[in-house]
């Protein structure tokens, strides 16, 4: 449902989003999240550090060319329906001028883990399961993950 009310264009007040994420979350039973696309700018984020109450404990971001990208987009076997040029390309104008704000507020941070989407899929994967198994020793060395000692949930967001 959260997926459908970010990807559906709907004008939901991300507060109310991010406290369905978090309810989802809470029900789950799990102490660790990946949330994809999310936030997706910076009101989404600054509601989720304030309702949530903590930061993500990293960003992955998955950097691609825009020709690249607009490629595997258009010759993919399933997709959206929107899935033309001129649609791709007001999709990337709408990530640089919302979403990308956002990573370099991570990056700031030193949480962002940049991964080269331009490699081919199982390349990207084996990125990303590094970066992941690097961040889960590293918790366990340090005896935990200081974030899952509160009582709300850590996040690693891939954007």
């Amino acid at each position: 449902m959260i997926k459908n009310l970010m990807h559906e264009g709907k004008l939901v007040p991300s507060d109310i989003i991010v406290r369905l994420l978090l309810t989802a979350m809470l029900q789950s039973g799990n102490d660790r999240f990946l949330v994809d696309g999310f936030p997706r700018n910076e009101e989404n984020r600054r509601a989720y550090e304030s309702v949530i109450g903590i930061e993500p404990e990293l960003v992955l971001f998955i950097d691609c060319p825009r020709e690249e990208l607009e490629r595997r987009i258009l010759h993919r076997d399933q997709g959206r329906d929107d899935d033309n040029v001129d649609t791709i390309r007001k999709r990337f104008q709408v990530f640089h001028d919302s979403t990308l704000p956002v990573v370099l507020y991570y990056d700031r941070m030193g949480k962002v883990r940049r991964v080269d989407g331009a490699k081919s899929a199982d390349a990207v994967f084996d990125d990303v399961k590094a970066i992941f198994t690097q961040l889960l020793t590293t918790q366990a060395s340090q005896g935990g993950n200081a974030s899952s000692r509160r009582s709300n949930p850590p996040l690693c967001s891939v954007l």
